[in-house]
């Protein structure tokens, strides 16, 4: 249940085109729905803007099924994260039209036309191929909860003029997530060329000293560009969410 079918179930009931008790028989399950292994939120698009998403991780193919189906019958878009590619092979058997996403290991059932909500841009940067699972899993995210997006990879600051190249990206996008391991610098130098948001995403990438991202964690933590905001280590998901959040105060495409 989202914002828009609420409104038009309510809509329906005014004008007669639905009676009170079909209308209740749709509400029933709300806020959630006991299914054994999982207490399924069916609430929570209404409450946050955007509906309950799977952390694949932990979880068995069978639990996943599971909570798949029960919120497949309520008809909205399904996201799985963090899924591995034997646990991606049962879902897919279950969800024919499911797409499953190996790099960003993230899968996504459909059942909504995928258009863009929100008038504005979410720009998705990365600063080098091996972070690119992370980023990957933030575009997928902010797709699936209506956003428009593009994508700029490689333009680390190992070679700045790379990213001052595709500057029209930059200006044009209205929220920026920046994912970057290493030193996590990436962050900071967008931060000083842009008036919009940035979400800063530390990866678990880099040598030693980079304590599986903790150092870019830090850097970022620490950014010398005013106003960046900075979400969990590899985390991709969470700076989809945030940019969603910012990016629909915007307002709805006509």
């Amino acid at each position: 249940m989202n914002p828009s079918r609420l409104r038009h179930l309510l809509q329906a009931v005014k004008t007669g085109g639905l009676s009170v008790t079909e209308a209740e028989c749709q509400l029933r399950d709300l806020p959630f729905e006991d299914i054994g292994v999982a207490l399924v939120d069916h609430h929570r698009e209404l409450r946050q803007g955007f509906p309950e998403v799977l952390f694949g991780e932990g979880k068995s193919a069978e639990q996943l099924i599971s909570i798949m189906t029960a919120m497949a019958a309520k008809g909205g878009d399904i996201l799985v994260t963090r899924v591995a590619g034997e646990k991606a092979a049962v879902l897919t058997q279950a969800f024919a039209s499911g797409d499953y996403d190996p790099l960003g290991r993230t899968f996504v059932v459909r059942q909504q036309a995928p258009e863009p909500r929100w008038k504005g841009t979410v720009l998705v940067v990365c600063a080098g191929t091996s972070d690119l699972p992370v980023a990957r899993e933030a575009s997928v995210t902010a797709r699936v909860f209506g956003n428009r997006v593009e994508e700029l990879t490689d333009v680390g600051v190992a070679g700045l003029h790379r990213l001052f190249s595709r500057s029209g990206m930059l200006s044009q996008a209205a929220v920026i997530i920046v994912v970057a391991g290493m030193e996590g610098a990436l962050p900071s130098v967008i931060g000083g060329l842009v008036p919009v948001p940035v979400i800063a995403v530390p990866t678990s990438v880099g040598y030693g000293a980079a304590f599986n991202g903790l150092a870019a964690l830090l850097g970022m933590l620490n950014s010398c560009a005013s106003g960046v905001t900075v979400v969990n280590i590899d985390n991709g998901f969470g700076a989809a969410c945030a940019a969603t959040r910012i990016n629909r105060t915007g307002g709805e495409t006509q």
